[in-house]
């Protein structure tokens, strides 16, 4: 059984939530409450490549180091 989320064809989104956690998203779906959308309608690797450059660190941002503290 395969995912949606492995389908080649569809368009997708990145979500990020309050805790700056990214998701992989179908475009054709609504955003659930509680995320943003921060990059696309692209494609799968397009979407992956962003969540690979940009959520760096994976900790809830809850419990991150602040930085200048």
């Amino acid at each position: 059984m395969s995912s949606l989320l492995d389908d080649l064809d569809l368009d997708y989104v990145v979500l990020v939530n309050d805790e700056q956690g990214h998701s992989l998203w179908p475009a054709s779906i609504a955003v659930p409450q509680g995320w943003t959308l921060v990059h696309g309608p692209a494609t799968r690797d397009d979407c992956l490549g962003y969540v690979r450059e940009n959520w760096t660190d994976i900790r809830p941002a809850s419990v991150r180091p602040r930085h200048g503290s």
